[in-house]
């Protein structure tokens, strides 16, 4: 199963290094020297990560082969991927990877049925489940233990508390 860890932004200075959108939990190892990652488009990788640095809040990485700022510009937009054990579980049973998440069933204590775990988004305060209710509206649940005290990987559910307004932001204008 391949994940995306990343989208390569603008270049940074004239030596190559790119911006890159991380949008994974363990940036550190995930672009650490001598990685390879994979590539969509496919034709622009495989990449492999010569130097990665944090630089004023943005994670900055060199490719190899990439020396300077047109062949950095050349891959904007270029989005990064690793292919991944899909039956590897973190090691804290109340930590998951998003892979994990993204596709659970998303239900109330009494089960039932709200829509599916569409995306993670890993916002500056929380983490957020991006839910696509089976109207096809996506509704934002933030992350915590008391709105979404069970996740079984197990059984592909996600348990989420049905606050007013939470599931249905119209109702909270009521």
């Amino acid at each position: 199963m391949q994940i995306v860890v990343g989208r390569v932004g603008r270049a940074h200075g004239i030596r190559g290094d790119v911006g890159v959108e991380v949008r994974t939990d363990d940036p550190d190892t995930r672009f650490a020297p001598g990685t390879s990652i994979l590539t969509e488009p496919a034709d622009r990788g495989p990449l492999e990560v010569t130097n990665a640095r944090w630089h004023s809040g943005r994670l900055l990485v060199k490719f190899a082969g990439t020396d300077d700022r047109s062949a950095a510009e050349a891959l904007r937009g270029t989005v990064l991927v690793i292919d991944v054990d899909e039956a590897k579980r973190a090691n804290d049973p109340d930590e998951f990877y998003d892979y994990h998440l993204i596709g659970l069933r998303a239900i109330t204590p009494d089960r039932v049925e709200i829509g599916t775990v569409a995306d993670v988004l890993h916002l500056p305060a929380q983490d957020v489940l991006a839910i696509t209710r089976l109207d096809g509206v996506e509704v934002l649940v933030p992350f915590v233990v008391a709105l979404v005290p069970v996740v079984d990987l197990d059984a592909g559910t996600v348990t989420i508390e049905p606050l007013r307004g939470l599931l249905d932001p119209d109702a909270a204008e009521e």
